[in-house]
């Protein structure tokens, strides 16, 4: 049988799920999303991905600035739905929320939980070099990513794939494991309720811009993972002749040692853009000097004069 859903998300990431309970013939009696917000260096008012696509859909959409004074509560009650599914909506619902639909409220959060709660679980996959990530269905509890899990999907982490080409493989990952909770909703069947394990979490909170700045002494590594992790944003960086460069992406030289001083440029025979790390080395693949468009790292290190045996950073 179909199911009434009301469905809470904003970014793009969500907006895979949102499609396939519309393609499995559920109901969608109503989107909540976060409130259009000015984006660019114009501050052009944007609707979020979830908004526009619930607009093309004809699905009403509602955007209450505030959770907890009563508002979005009178509109959950009107629609009656018979569960709300919660995918990277940006908001901490109230237990009176919680507590309203029939058969509870299911959050799609994108890792193997109870490894990473909080905000940002796919970057810090990647900028911890793990080697697994995966999407997970659970009921919603008040405190953060704490509820019964139910269903977990997972996918190996390509060696060298940024957080921002794994969000992208993990969308419709999420969508999928989404897809199978709620049929065993529809169906009637006994929906797994498995109890976290506290003592095996870790927090996983929003990036910030000081993550960005490189620190050669550590490992080619953990420098790989930090460059990685930090793409699209904030982006890694280092410095240059006072400069700010912005590192895209990197491989590490698995076959160089530590030939010079942490963040020193060495000398490459095949043109490389390769750095000197307190253990091993790293090759630059692609880099963005500010106030210029991003190339690769062979290039500008060819078109910048006396740059090898220089030390980046500051």
């Amino acid at each position: 049988m179909p199911l009434n859903i009301v469905f809470m998300g904003t970014p793009d990431f969500a907006v895979p799920c949102l499609s396939r309970i519309l393609e499995d013939g559920h109901r969608v009696s109503g989107v909540f999303t976060q409130p259009d917000k000015p984006v660019g260096r114009h501050q052009v008012l944007t609707p979020p991905p979830v908004k526009e696509l619930a607009l093309e859909r004809g699905l009403s959409v509602y955007q209450p600035a505030k959770l907890r004074d009563g508002t979005a509560l009178e509109i959950l009650r009107g629609l009656n739905p018979d569960l709300v599914v919660v995918v990277a909506y940006g908001r901490i619902l109230p237990r009176d929320i919680l507590d309203c639909p029939r058969l509870g409220c299911v959050n799609v959060h994108g890792s193997i939980l109870p490894k990473y709660r909080g905000a940002a679980p796919i970057q810090w996959t990647v900028l911890n070099g793990d080697d697994t990530a995966g999407v997970t269905t659970m009921f919603m509890a008040e405190e953060l990513d704490a509820g019964d899990t139910i269903l977990t999907m997972t996918t190996p982490v390509r060696e060298n794939e940024t957080s921002g080409e794994l969000y992208d493989r993990l969308a419709p990952l999420g969508a999928n494991c989404l897809s199978r909770t709620l049929e065993m909703f529809a169906r009637g069947e006994d929906v797994p309720r498995v109890p976290q394990d506290g003592s095996r979490m870790s927090l996983a909170p929003m990036l910030e811009k000081s993550m960005g700045e490189l620190d050669f002494t550590g490992s080619a590594t953990a420098l790989h993972n930090r460059i990685r992790g930090l793409n699209p944003w904030p982006c890694a960086w280092t410095t240059v002749g006072g400069k700010r460069l912005k590192v895209l992406r990197s491989v590490v030289a698995e076959r160089l040692g530590s030939q010079g001083k942490p963040g020193e440029v060495l000398s490459h025979p095949g043109g490389e853009f390769v750095v000197a790390c307190g253990q091993g080395a790293l090759v630059l693949l692609e880099v963005q000097l500010e106030g210029k468009k991003a190339m690769p790292g062979a290039v500008y290190l060819g078109g910048t004069h006396g740059l090898t045996g220089q030390q980046l950073g500051r």
